[in-house]
């Protein structure tokens, strides 16, 4: 899914974290919790993400720990447990530090922007654990905002605090939904796929 943008027009670039520059590179490590606890592959990482409690967090009604901790009460596990679980859930993430490389060579030229359905640690995962925070001028955090995408107010906000047009600017995510809640503001979108090309679909230069 490629929607329709302009290069020459381009003042900003905004792109999700989680399955774009954060991917997963094994689940081995979620599913040997699921396996663990009699659970179907996929279980946990749903319960975490896309459950009503993965919701909550990711909109701010509760915060990172208590999310862990209403995660770990659901599944029965004791305070050491949850604590593994956490760390565990984590281990096959792996950062694309190529990428930030890309941008970091255009982003004098260009604004840049993150907009991720998160909790509310991102920025610090971003800034503290990853040091990536300082190659983003904007970080648009769901969890801050109280709203996720696809709804279109977190782009709307995102192109007024960065000062531009809908078709000023284009999208980088791996939901197709998230790229149609942009397209519905007016935001061109780039679907991230495995072994996509962005600097060939963006030929972006510095000064």
């Amino acid at each position: 899914m490629l929607s329709k943008f302009k290069v020459e027009k381009l003042k900003a670039v905004i792109f999700d974290v989680g399955g774009v520059m954060l991917r997963t590179k094994t689940h081995q490590f979620r599913h040997q919790w699921d396996e663990r606890l009699g659970l179907a592959h996929g279980s946990v990482e749903h319960l975490v993400f896309n459950s009503d409690l993965g919701t909550a967090a990711q909109t701010g009604q509760t915060s990172i720990d208590a999310h862990w901790e209403a995660v770990a009460q659901y599944l029965g596990l004791s305070p050491a447990d949850q604590g593994q679980l956490r760390h565990d859930f984590w281990v096959g993430d792996a950062f694309d530090y190529a990428m930030i490389d890309w941008i970091r060579s255009w982003r004098t030229r260009y604004q840049t922007a993150i907009i991720s359905n998160a909790f509310d640690d991102l920025r610090s995962v971003l800034t503290d654990e990853f040091s990536v925070g300082d190659a983003f001028d904007l970080i648009v955090v769901s969890a801050e905002e109280g709203v996720m995408k696809p709804d279109p107010e977190i782009y709307l906000r995102t192109l007024t605090r960065l000062n531009c047009a809908p078709d000023e600017a284009v999208f980088i995510d791996d939901n197709p939904g998230n790229i149609e809640g942009a397209q519905a503001v007016g935001l061109p979108g780039i679907l991230y796929v495995p072994d996509i090309d962005l600097p060939a679909l963006l030929p972006l230069s510095g000064v």
